[in-house]
């Protein structure tokens, strides 16, 4: 039996960068393939060891050649909100034809349920992966402890941190947490079917997270609640787009009803250890 090609789409981006570090420690590079959209992007992957192949998610014909010989996919959610669902299709059904065997998806915690806008595509996209007959896996991420210190600088040099999620608690952890789980997963091949609801072990609200960022960088930062509007237009003002402004705004608000918030340890199972708390990701983020 033939060695698996295991491929990891988006493996330019933040996350799909870390999953293939964290592959490479599981399996041979030479089994290992990334794929991206531009050609400069696929030579960084060639220097660092791994193959690359070219092909765009609204490029079904570029999909149905790149996808050839995959044995698992792992299929990182688009970034192109409002047609996440479009592209992913075209990933699956490629998949589908070029015989991969198993496919795992970054999904959003409780895709099926959740009210939040970012729910919408990823249930959407489940019910896809699930009708398409293959073997696969959901990994279902809770909220980037990185979509939080996005603001990092601007909160120590206001000494404000603004969000609309009220005591809401968050289950974080980093991407690098996420991109590990993804990783064993892929190299496992499974176990088909499995959904994995992903969180970080420790929860906080951003009152916590505010008082935490004060400790560690001796600067004295406040939590300012606002409400889902008003954070919104707040967002825009930043020179956020409208759109991406509204799904930050919404994601907060439905926090605040415990929407990211999990009491599931599917992370630090699969890791083998604790998820890294947040107070150990805001000392590196001052670090940097």
């Amino acid at each position: 039996m033939s060695e698996p090609i295991y491929m990891v789409t988006g493996a330019s981006g933040q996350l799909g960068r870390l999953v293939l570090t964290h592959l490479r420690r599981r399996v041979p590079e030479k089994q290992i393939l990334g794929l991206v959209r531009r050609e400069e992007d696929a030579e960084a992957l060639r220097v660092q060891g791994f193959g690359a192949r070219l092909a765009d998610y609204t490029d079904r014909d570029g999909l149905n050649d790149a996808l050839y010989g995959v044995d698992r996919l792992l299929l990182v959610s688009g970034s192109a909100i409002g047609q996440r669902v479009g592209q992913h299709r075209n990933v699956i059904e490629a998949a589908k034809g070029a015989g991969v065997g198993f496919i795992a998806y970054t999904s959003l915690l409780d895709a099926q349920d959740s009210p939040m806008m970012l729910a919408e595509e990823h249930k959407a996209t489940e019910d896809m992966i699930d009708d398409s007959g293959l073997d696969y896996v959901l990994l279902r991420n809770g909220w980037y402890s990185e979509n939080i210190l996005a603001s990092l600088q601007a909160d120590l040099k206001l000494g404000k941190h603004f969000g609309a999620a009220g005591e809401g608690r968050f289950s974080t952890a980093p991407r690098n947490d996420y991109a590990e789980a993804a990783a064993i997963v892929l190299a496992a091949g499974g176990p088909a079917g499995k959904i994995y609801e992903l969180a970080g072990d420790t929860a906080f609200t951003l009152g916590e997270f505010a008082a935490m960022l004060s400790r560690i960088s001796g600067k004295t930062v406040d939590y300012v609640n606002a409400d889902e509007i008003a954070f919104k237009a707040a967002l825009v003002h930043a020179g956020l787009p409208e759109a991406f402004a509204a799904v930050l705004a919404n994601s907060d608000a439905n926090a605040a009803e415990g929407t990211l918030y999990s009491a599931s340890k599917d992370l630090s199972g699969l890791l083998g250890r604790p998820t890294e708390p947040m107070e150990e990701t805001i000392r590196k983020a001052l670090e940097e």
